[in-house]
């Protein structure tokens, strides 16, 4: 079956060829009651546009590159629920790529995104090598690094202070009483941004006299599985500890399993902490202490920025949006 045309949407819809392409990309220039007309006749008609074909002719497509580090947490979906929320009704689409924490496959990643000459790129975090960041700064195109704020941005940048939401919490936990620290933690290594926690956390500890008396960590990916599995270990070689704090909720969700496996009282003995503040801490059979990062606003609002500096350029626009995170204890 042959593919409608433009001219035929065009003639649908009582509007010239190059009224119908704008109306299509939504120019500022084209009246609402045109646009309404050329996108009813061209569903009717079952018209696809060929967007390989714009970007030749204007240097760029419609379609914003977004690298994540993993699909496997909810996190980085409700990330991207925001970003497509903050895309809708711009005309712009959203493509994802998954890096899996590694810096060389992130990279190639984005190379790649870039050839497809996408309108703008939104990149989790701040610690991209030194040749991940030259191309980004020769991409020519609105750069918004998400998720973390401790670090130089190529561009913009939206997220939170790591090392902040670390010290914030050890501080709330200090100030419940708590002394005697224990950490459990998963590919520090990869996940940059629970190492910054886990610093700013030690920092505070620090700062009252006080350190971590006991760590155990794996290289492997967050779950509660390893993080069950990693409680066990450190509880049995260090049985006076009265706070954990973890990498995330996920293996703190573990930690609540294995404590109440091995028969110790939670939040009583061990109180224990993570961090993300996902729907499941609060599902739990025993509240836990959390830290709520606003992961979906996050992934909006770089969305927001990024359509922002494709309007109106860069000039007025704030180059940081900060979030702060919201710290509940749970029962303590």
């Amino acid at each position: 079956m042959r593919r409608p045309t433009l001219e035929e949407v065009a003639l649908a819809a009582g509007v010239s060829k190059m009224t119908a392409s704008r109306a299509l990309r939504g120019a500022a220039d084209v009246s609402q009651e045109s646009i309404a007309k050329v996108k009813l006749a061209a569903e009717q008609l079952g018209y696809v546009g060929n967007r390989l074909a714009l970007s030749l002719s204007s240097q760029n497509t419609n379609l914003v590159s977004v690298v994540v580090p993993s699909m496997s947490n909810i996190v980085f979906p409700e990330v991207l629920s925001g970003i497509t929320a903050g895309l809708e009704g711009s005309g712009m689409q959203a493509v994802f790529g998954i890096s899996d924490y590694d810096p060389d496959k992130e990279r190639d990643i984005i190379r790649n995104m870039l050839s497809w000459r996408p309108a703008a790129i939104i990149v989790t975090g701040l610690d991209q090598p030194e040749e991940t960041v030259r191309l980004l700064k020769q991409a020519d195109i609105p750069v918004i690094q998400i998720m973390d704020l401790d670090g130089t941005p190529v561009d913009f940048n939206v997220g939170l202070s790591h090392h902040m939401a670390g010290e914030a919490m050890a501080k709330a936990l200090i100030k419940a009483g708590r002394r005697r620290f224990g950490y459990i933690g998963s590919a520090l290594d990869k996940d940059l941004r629970a190492g910054k926690r886990k610093t700013g956390f030690a920092r505070a500890l620090a700062a009252e006299g006080l350190q971590f008396l006991a760590e155990e960590t794996a290289p492997a990916g967050s779950s509660a599985v390893l993080g069950k599995a990693l409680t066990k270990r450190l509880v049995e070689k260090c049985a006076d500890l009265d706070c954990l704090y973890y990498s995330n909720d996920d293996m703190a969700a573990g930690g609540l399993f294995a404590c109440m496996e091995m028969q110790v009282s939670v939040p009583s003995k061990i109180l224990i902490a993570g961090f993300n503040g996902l729907d499941l801490a609060s599902a739990l059979p025993v509240s836990i202490a959390t830290s709520r990062s606003p992961r979906r606003e996050m992934g909006e609002s770089a969305a927001q920025l990024a359509l922002a500096a494709l309007r109106k350029g860069r000039d007025g626009l704030s180059p940081t949006i900060e979030f702060t995170p919201e710290i509940t204890l749970g029962e303590v």
